[in-house]
């Protein structure tokens, strides 16, 4: 659908296998299709335009992702309220981590590199979880 795709950040596949320099902002209507195309591991991360610590989550990703993640994708809450609604999302950021297009954990931890790497790679060496 036009619109539910930021113009210049590109799709799922032009970041695969590249330096994760830019996040691809998903709506409503791309969120799913989006997410089932993505081939390896892709980080989601749900904003709003208030949340100070998502910015910082924002600039964090990139760097602490490196070399672990194919996709890096930004849902904005306040306009894909659907979303939000269907994961029960009242803690923002929140970010979910997938795994070849499906679901496979919500990642916690601290807003350091390497936590967050660490918690990436502990996530992915465990079974899925169940969706939210």
């Amino acid at each position: 659908m036009e619109g539910d795709q930021q113009a210049g950040n590109g799709d799922s596949t032009s970041l695969a296998g590249a330096s994760l320099a830019h996040f691809t902002r998903l709506g409503e209507g791309a969120f799913h299709r989006h997410l089932a195309g993505t081939h390896g591991v892709a980080v989601v991360l749900f904003t709003a335009p208030s949340c100070g610590s998502c910015r910082a989550w924002k600039r964090l990703l990139p760097l602490a992702l490196d070399g672990i993640a194919d996709a890096l994708y930004e849902v904005d809450v306040s306009e894909a309220t659907g979303v939000a609604r269907e994961y029960g999302l009242f803690h923002l950021p929140t970010l979910f981590l997938y795994r070849d297009g499906r679901f496979h954990a919500e990642l916690q931890c601290e807003a350091r590199a390497a936590a967050v790497r660490a918690a990436i790679l502990a996530l992915l060496a465990a079974p899925a979880q169940d969706e939210p």
